[in-house]
């Protein structure tokens, strides 16, 4: 996630109080420009700066929006760091190869972690898209994802869906993010186009296009089911196996009875 972190831990960065806004961007050349339909407000007692408005902040390729716009500092040497940076309504954060949708955004640069609240929790890579109800976290330090309530990862077709996924990412070539592994747990739901396989908990391996679910497995294609206590589940290929603890229950098709004929009088 460097094109949110890289902005966000440099975006209202402050060398000196006696420049106000300075958006210098650390040590990068390249310049930010904040937009606010209300203005930029200084609270110089609060240590706090306010954009307002249909805000919008952009650098290098990459905006941030949001109602407001807020960056709490504190004071360091002769100048200040901020601690905590704050995007609310209508957030949006998008750069070339990543978008990511909240209410309401909040990054906190001591522990190094981006926390997203509120309705439409939304990451969207190139390849991925990570949505969840409750709120939507992400790790810098460990390049984790975490997404809680009604969880869901999909890449083209193939989905998993939990009370709770933890996604590992990695950077792709073009340093566009994309999944590598997702850990699921509590109500575990994978889906191909032909069977739906449920458990308690399960890892899925995305470039290789396998789940392993563990915990009362249960595996449905059509009226057919296995269960079991572990499963492999191919989403590439469609095929399933059941590796522990394994049952089966086949319900044969039946041939349509012909109507008995009735007996004229």
């Amino acid at each position: 996630m460097r094109f949110l972190l890289a902005l966000l831990a440099l975006l209202f960065a402050l060398p000196a109080l006696a420049q106000g806004l300075a958006l210098s961007g650390g040590n990068s050349d390249q310049p930010i420009q904040v937009d606010a339909d209300q203005g930029i407000e200084w609270r110089r007692d609060q240590n706090v700066y306010v954009a307002r408005g249909n805000a919008k902040a952009s650098r290098g390729g990459v905006t941030v929006h949001g109602d407001t716009l807020t960056a709490r500092y504190r004071a360091k040497g002769e100048g200040s760091e901020i601690y905590q940076l704050e995007a609310e309504g209508n957030v949006r954060i998008v750069s070339a190869n990543e978008v990511i949708t909240a209410e309401r955004a909040v990054y906190d640069a001591d522990q190094s972690v981006l926390v997203m609240t509120g309705k439409n929790l939304k990451l969207t890579t190139r390849q991925d898209v990570i949505t969840a109800r409750d709120t939507l976290e992400y790790w810098e330090k460990r390049q984790l994802a975490v997404a809680r309530g009604d969880a869901v990862a999909v890449r083209d077709k193939k989905r998993v869906r939990a009370d709770v996924l933890s996604a590992q990412l990695t950077e792709g070539a073009n340093k566009e993010l994309k999944l590598r592994r997702v850990d699921a747990f509590g109500n575990v739901d994978v889906r191909t186009d032909q069977e739906v396989a449920k458990g308690e908990k399960g890892v899925y391996m995305v470039e290789q296009g396998t789940a392993t679910l563990i915990g009362g497995v249960r595996i449905t294609r059509g009226t057919n089911q296995l269960n079991g206590e572990v499963a492999e589940v191919n989403l590439n290929t469609g095929v399933s196996r059941l590796l522990k603890g394994a049952r089966a229950l086949v319900v044969p098709n039946k041939e349509p009875q012909e109507p008995k004929k009735g007996t004229g009088g």
